[in-house]
């Protein structure tokens, strides 16, 4: 059985329950690719809160606890600023609301690139303070180094590579990669390098199907692709994106809901209702029992 959090119910909605079945683990997603194929893909959201954990983990194999948390709660710019105190705090909170899923985190920008010791007091503080599987970082061939000293250590890693958000200034933007013969083959070998240096699986974003194909092809481990490739390993979102929840998503998304119309009609129904008095009723009032 999954460890599992009981949380006082008098206190706090949160009350994960006992898990009928035994969490997923970093081994089982890594035997769902055999002989180079992987015929039931991978299903991966983004998640930052205990509740969302719970209505997304029965549908998921794996949970991402992103750093675009940055942008999408925090309102930031980019995920530049994201720190290593905020993702330890949202990953601890999927890690409690969840019993299935093999939850990642990400690590920010700042707290791994340096060096690989760097790195590793990094990421075993996210395992440590989360109980999460494992770690995700961003870079190829460069990170090989830093992936290789990680996973000999006991951190699971899971790499990303193609278009990198913590390097966009670098990358001049958020458009596609691998159009180039240079791009297309420097990817494919980051592809290669971070497989080679131990990655249990790798996201591959936003880069042109060809090369996602070819890199699906390629490596022994788990792809998992967002504006990538129907044919990669599995597909990851952000959730928020894929609910409906802003009006200006990349390209690849695909929305599943209108979370936004939603919560904008029932807001607008409560601030009706308060503004008439229709808001309590006499069944949301506490009175004297007679």
């Amino acid at each position: 059985m999954s460890t599992t959090f009981t949380i006082d119910t008098a206190t706090s909605r949160a009350t994960p329950t006992p898990a009928p079945m035994k969490r997923l683990t970093v081994p089982a997603i890594q035997r769902r690719k055999v002989d180079g194929r992987t015929d039931e893909p991978l299903v991966m959201l983004t998640a930052y809160t205990a509740r969302q954990a719970q209505l997304l983990d029965p549908h998921c194999d794996m949970l991402l606890v992103g750093d675009s948390l940055g942008q999408v709660i925090y309102g930031l710019p980019s995920t530049l600023p994201v720190t290593l105190d905020m993702m330890v705090a949202h990953g601890a909170a999927v890690v409690r609301g969840s019993y299935h899923s093999v939850v990642i985190i990400d690590m920010p920008f700042g707290s791994y690139e340096a060096s690989p010791q760097q790195a590793f007091a990094s990421a075993s503080r996210i395992m440590a303070e989360t109980g999460a599987a494992g770690v995700k970082l961003e870079g190829g061939a460069a990170m090989a180094d830093t992936i290789a000293f990680l996973s000999q250590r006991g951190i699971p890693v899971m790499a990303h590579i193609g278009l990198t958000p913590q390097a966009v200034n670098a990358l001049g933007g958020y458009g596609a990669r691998g159009k180039s013969q240079e791009e297309h083959a420097k990817i494919l070998g980051d592809a290669r390098a971070v497989a080679a240096a131990g990655a249990f699986a790798m996201v591959v974003e936003g880069v042109m199907e060809d090369l996602a194909n070819l890199i699906t092809e390629g490596v022994d481990v788990p792809v998992i692709g967002i504006g990538a490739s129907a044919r990669c390993d599995g597909q990851v979102l952000v959730a928020e994106d894929m609910l409906g929840l802003f009006e200006r998503v990349p390209r690849f998304v695909k929305r599943y809901g209108n979370m936004a119309e939603m919560v904008s009609e029932a807001a607008a129904a409560y601030a009706a209702d308060v503004r008439s008095r229709a808001f309590p009723t006499d069944d949301q009032v506490y009175r004297p029992k007679i």
